[in-house]
């Protein structure tokens, strides 16, 4: 009977393994066809024809596409992990009337869909003259990111020993000495877990930045791959589309099983009571 059991779990995380990253190696295969090669069905590549590759780092903006992508990405993360970082001290060390439920209430925000509130944020931006630049989608992206982060850093925050804080104060330490000196060294799993998150949900984020961009030379890779073109208007370029999607896919992929430890430590940071 455990015989029977074992084969059948590991039956079913083939499945879901073979169901997660058969698309993925699909457009892998099809990145490499042109021609009238990309309506047949192949699942393994017959040659390895890299002209899709290298006309879609030719085809109007897209490399400074990825590097708008990777300059918003990477402020929002920078945005999000310090009033995160700052945040979850508070919410997590100060006690005062309503914390709980300012908590809930950073959580509730991450429950309204962005559609919901598109033509608000829109409005918010054209005020402050963000329209049609990277500051633009930096708001927008640590709005929506900021919640999970205050909530993942919050709990793992009221894991850490009380004593170190306490120690610290002894010491004479700021407030900010306690968090940059004392607690950073200590949330490595959370900051890299929210971190990464955050990275990942600004570099994929395509509403925000079809909305809030108007140019080629301020979209970000979702965009770009979404507007690239074909010969004529009738023609969809499905092996350009493939690879670029690889392109900015592959990145990720290699940032995940760098930090694949760390992203479950932080993941069940708080889970377990002992």
């Amino acid at each position: 009977m455990n015989v029977l059991k074992t084969i059948l779990f590991y039956l079913a995380v083939v499945l879901i393994v073979v169901v997660a990253v058969f698309p993925f190696y699909y457009a892998i295969v099809t990145s490499f066809k042109t021609g009238t090669a990309l309506f047949e069905v192949d699942y393994w590549p017959r040659e390895f024809n890299f002209q899709n590759y290298i006309s879609v780092m030719q085809q109007g903006e897209f490399p400074r596409n990825i590097l708008n992508s990777i300059v918003v990405a990477t402020l929002t993360v920078g945005f999000a992990l310090f009033l995160g970082v700052t945040a979850s001290y508070a919410l997590a060390r100060v006690r005062f009337r309503g914390r709980t439920l300012l908590l809930l209430t950073i959580l509730g925000v991450s429950m309204f869909p962005q559609i919901a509130v598109l033509a608000g944020l829109f409005e918010l931006i054209r005020f402050l003259g963000l329209f049609n630049t990277p500051w633009g989608l930096v708001l927008s992206y640590t709005i929506f990111t900021l919640p999970f982060t205050v909530w993942v850093l919050t709990t793992f925050m009221r894991d850490l020993p009380v004593e170190i804080e306490e120690a610290a104060i002894v010491d004479g330490a700021t407030p900010w000495q306690i968090i940059t000196k004392v607690f950073l060294p200590l949330m490595w799993p959370a900051l890299v877990t929210t971190g990464l998150l955050a990275f990942i949900g600004a570099w994929n984020e395509f509403l925000f930045a079809l909305t809030f961009t108007s140019s080629n030379s301020t979209r970000t890779v979702p965009v770009a791959i979404a507007l690239l073109s074909g010969a004529s208007q009738f023609e969809t370029p499905w092996g350009l589309i493939m690879a670029a999607s690889v392109i900015v896919t592959v990145p990720l992929i290699i940032l995940v099983l760098i930090f694949q430890r760390k992203i479950v430590a932080g993941l069940t940071a708080g889970g377990v009571k002992g």
